[in-house]
């Protein structure tokens, strides 16, 4: 046990392309025991996140992941977004709805708000108004193999788990005004992430 106070995961449903959420507080076991009496659907991908507490109590709703506003995609983060109040407060403006007390929220919201088909686009937007040092993923049901991963002055690693040896996954890394990001292609059809 280092230190964080809650964890979560996010999939998405191959079937249903919808995104299914599994948050708790407390040390891992407790959502290893929520996945075991709720198993995740198969999926493709997923991100996951143990939070240690920098905005709001350690609970169900702050826990990583967070989606958007239209359930459409979700964010886990490292770090801190020191303007997150003022990003809050324009999305709020706008109508979007928040539900935690995360600094972590405004980012899907914000990718919510830019995106129009092109979610690379949108991310990297979004990215250029967050200040802080911070890394962040990104899955969404619209591009349900692509996962996205951005990191500013925060270390970012990208665990990869082969599950089949014939199985060949692409990562394009490249800098964008000094900041590290990456997308991870899954080849369409893989089905191999899912509940024991």
């Amino acid at each position: 046990y280092r230190g964080y106070d809650s964890s979560g995961i996010g999939v998405i449903d191959l079937k249903s392309s919808q995104i299914v959420l599994r948050k708790t507080n407390g040390k891992i076991a407790n959502l290893q025991h929520l996945i075991e009496t709720h198993p995740f659907p198969p999926s493709s991908i997923g991100i996951s996140h143990t939070r240690w507490a920098t905005h709001g109590p350690p609970n169900k709703i702050n826990s990583h992941p967070h989606a958007d506003g239209t359930g459409n995609l979700i964010v886990v983060h490292n770090g801190i977004i020191e303007n997150y109040e003022e990003l809050k407060a324009s999305l709020q403006k706008k109508g979007h709805k928040f539900i935690s007390d995360t600094d972590t929220e405004v980012v899907p919201h914000l990718i919510e708000e830019y995106y129009q088909g092109d979610l690379f686009q949108a991310i990297r937007r979004a990215i250029r108004e967050l200040k802080g040092a911070f890394a962040i993923g990104v899955i969404s049901k619209d591009h349900p193999d692509v996962g996205s991963f951005h990191k500013k002055a925060k270390p970012l690693s990208l665990p990869l788990i082969l599950l089949q040896k014939e199985l060949r996954k692409e990562i394009v890394l490249f800098l964008l005004r000094g900041s590290l990001h990456g997308l991870l292609l899954l080849p369409p059809g893989f089905q191999n992430l899912q509940s024991p």
